[in-house]
């Protein structure tokens, strides 16, 4: 797993980017896990995730956060 920090996430949206070094991983709402129904993210806030390399370009997915 590897572990980064939220950059932006529009929760509007459901989408943002992590930042991992010096990387900016595209996040999807569905890929956050997450024990309540609210898939949210904050600028700030720690995650661990694992990166694969979509068609778009690299995305984090199986998203946790972290304290």
């Amino acid at each position: 797993m590897n572990r980064g920090k939220v950059k932006t996430f529009d929760n509007k949206r459901g989408f943002g980017f992590i930042e991992w070094e010096g990387e900016d991983l595209f996040v999807h709402y569905s890929d956050i896990e997450s024990d309540t129904s609210f898939k949210k993210l904050y600028p700030g806030q720690a995650v661990e995730f694992e990166k694969i390399d979509a068609p778009r370009g690299a995305q984090a997915v199986k998203v946790r956060v972290i304290d």
